[in-house]
């Protein structure tokens, strides 16, 4: 079966047809596929347009007929291939978007998998306890700059006298 017949009859994967669609990485496999067709498709037209060229020049003035069949057969050419630019442009357009899609997509993953290992590292605090907790060192604070206080003033050994 060729790859265009796969294409438009949809010759993907029995497991891609039971969940409901493809995967972002078939769907930009085919992209990419189609893009490569259409890609040689153009490399033909190309050559053969510049073989309708040469024969239009070949016969030139002698046999008008033969170079005016070999200059529509050129202009039919250059038409499927314009067709063709246009229909590659929408594919790279497609490709890119599934691509940003499935970045996306990803990104949203992992963030969800960051908000979980948050939520699983606060799950055992508890703002009554981290409250109770602040205070006790704020409290355990003030009681070492009181010892501080008092071990660094000079002692007053013969400065208060009783007269």
């Amino acid at each position: 079966m060729s790859k265009i017949s796969k294409f438009f009859k949809g010759g993907g994967s029995a497991a891609s047809k039971g969940r409901g669609g493809p995967s972002p990485q078939e769907a930009l496999a085919r992209l990419r596929e189609t893009e490569e067709m259409l890609s040689k498709k153009q490399e033909y037209l190309e050559t053969r347009i510049e073989r309708e060229l040469a024969v239009a020049r070949q016969h030139g003035t002698k046999n008008k007929r033969a170079a005016l069949q070999a200059l529509k057969r050129k202009k039919r050419y250059e038409k499927q291939l314009t067709q063709i630019d246009g229909t590659l442009s929408t594919i790279e357009f497609q490709r890119e978007a599934l691509e940003n899609s499935h970045t996306n997509t990803e990104v949203l993953k992992n963030m969800g998998y960051a908000a979980q290992a948050m939520k699983k590292v606060h799950e055992n605090m508890d703002l009554n306890k981290i409250d109770d907790l602040m205070q006790d060192i704020t409290e355990q604070q003030d009681v070492a700059q009181e010892i501080s206080d008092a071990i660094s003033n000079r002692a007053a050994f013969g400065d208060e006298f009783d007269e």
